[in-house]
């Protein structure tokens, strides 16, 4: 990581505006670049914006990978998930106990913390309370009509993580630990989650 990235990533942390004053993104040329990054980073034109939901994917379909459950990513699923949408994909597909012997979609979104901070204040987990509940609303209804848990899988460029995706992660770690008697891998899930979030926004 440059010494430029980790004076950035710090500053968002600490939440030090980065900007004197807002003005216009000068990638997409739509968005307000707001003091604090906020569309920094999640510019939808910026190449890394994909490449965090694609890497915490790719890192959770490894884990899933190692702890002997059968997954797949970006699989097609035979019905509408949203009316607007015929067909979708869901990031990670799964079929083990963990879904109570069902198939499961696995829908990841990433959000900042950020969002909405001018209106609202800062509150801890609030802006990936709100992407879960916009999946919910948007995808379980069809999932739990045609036989499959949806399981929406939020988080914030901070590290939080929504209650359904903690308690997917506690499930597929306790599967983890039954298959190894190290105490080292206890933390194992969280602990590459968390990097994986943060390495994605170095980018």
């Amino acid at each position: 990581m440059s010494a430029v990235e980790y004076r950035t990533i710090l500053k968002y942390r600490l939440m030090i505006p980065m900007y004197p004053e807002d003005e216009t993104c000068p990638i997409c040329r739509k968005a307000c670049m707001d003091k604090y990054g906020e569309h920094a980073v999640h510019c939808k034109e910026l190449s890394g914006f994909k490449y965090r939901h694609d890497w915490v994917r790719d890192v959770l379909g490894d884990i899933l990978r190692r702890a002997g459950i059968s997954a797949k990513k970006e699989v097609p699923v035979n019905f509408p998930t949203d009316p607007l949408e015929g067909r979708s994909t869901r990031d990670q597909r799964i079929c083990s106990s963990l879904a109570g012997g069902k198939h499961a979609c696995v829908d990841l979104t990433g959000v900042s913390p950020l969002v909405g901070l001018r209106e609202n204040g800062f509150v801890v987990g609030l802006a990936a309370r709100k992407a879960e509940s916009k999946k919910e609303d948007k995808h379980a209804k069809a999932c739990a009509e045609n036989q499959h848990v949806f399981i929406p899988f939020a988080f914030d460029t901070f590290g939080s993580l929504v209650p359904e995706a903690i308690n997917f992660l506690m499930k597929v770690q306790r599967v983890i630990h039954s298959n190894c008697s190290t105490s080292g891998r206890q933390g194992f899930v969280f602990g590459r989650l968390g990097f994986a979030i943060q390495k994605g926004l170095a980018a």
